[in-house]
């Protein structure tokens, strides 16, 4: 192509439908003389004349015919790819690509996924779950939700909750016969649900003792690395579990659970959807914050 940029091959295309300088230059923005250059730097680049001109008249000659006939297809083709994109920035249409942990897609999942996913039907959601962080950006994701404390300094983080609050609990089956726990220390002599982190680790339970932090590395013979399992195992009487009384207050309603020790435990903080930067923004991305910014108004 001979160093050609977009715009000349637009001005040639352009030329050639309309055969005047001043209307090829009213469709392509620029007034006749750029236009006339860019005529000029194109054919000198290409080392053939591509039109006949005269005072009164311009036509293309039969290279310049050819050229553009060869051209005119790749051109519409991209204008119709920009169309496309444009469509993305204009009209909430696509797909959104979301990163989040097990635990958080279970707890946002009804109230933001599902529910921003009837309002927009044209836009597809693509949640993938790991508990592990990764760098959203690098692996191709628009957005991430994750624990606030968690989210890398250079993302633009938007809250989801407020901070949870967290409890021990166990089944009437397990504390049956056995003393319930009146401070943290009494656990272990318990049987306990222990949770293995992301990285391979046995999670210590954490918790605020006359303002001193006490971590825990409690005792138990089952280790788990969901919130779901963990909770299951409690309620089939397997131990003591430390989980965030979002998962926990219904089956405590029914009787089910029982929690002890919550006064102990110092709150977490709840999860945010974060993503890269405000500037080039999705259609859909902006859809999804702005839907979750009206949720949050309407809660206060």
């Amino acid at each position: 192509m001979r160093n050609l940029s977009l715009d000349e091959l637009q001005s040639i295309a352009a030329l050639a439908r309309r055969r005047s300088f001043r209307a090829a230059a009213h469709d392509v923005g620029v007034s006749p003389t750029v236009l006339s250059q860019r005529i000029a730097a194109s054919e000198e680049k290409l080392g053939v004349r591509l039109f006949n001109r005269t005072t009164r008249s311009v036509s293309p000659t039969e290279a310049g015919s050819q050229f553009f006939s060869e051209i005119e297809p790749a051109l519409s083709a991209i204008e119709h790819a920009v169309d496309t994109v444009n469509e993305h920035r204009v009209r909430p249409v696509g797909r959104l690509k979301i990163n989040s942990s097990v635990g958080a897609a279970r707890r946002v999942l009804n109230s933001v996924i599902l529910e921003f996913s009837r309002r927009y039907e044209s836009i597809e959601i693509d949640l993938v779950t790991e508990d592990r962080l990764i760098d959203i950006v690098a692996d191709g994701f628009d957005a991430g939700i994750r624990p606030s404390d968690a989210v890398p300094k250079d993302m633009i983080a938007l809250s989801l909750e407020p901070n949870q609050k967290f409890s021990i609990v166990g089944s009437p089956e397990y504390l049956k016969g056995r003393p319930t726990p009146v401070l943290p220390q009494d656990l272990m002599q318990h049987q306990c649900l222990r949770s293995r982190l992301p990285s391979g680790g046995i999670e210590k339970w954490e918790f605020l003792v006359h303002g001193q932090m006490l971590r825990l590395e409690v005792p138990g013979s089952i280790t788990l690395d969901d919130a779901g399992l963990m909770l299951e195992a409690a309620l089939s009487g397997a131990g003591l579990a430390y989980l965030a009384n979002w998962w926990t207050e219904p089956k405590c309603r029914e009787g089910r659970l029982v929690a002890m020790l919550g006064e102990f435990i110092p709150p977490v903080s709840g999860l945010s959807l974060y993503y890269p930067s405000r500037k080039n923004q999705s259609a859909a991305l902006q859809a999804l914050i702005n839907f979750i910014s009206q949720g949050i108004r309407g809660r206060g």
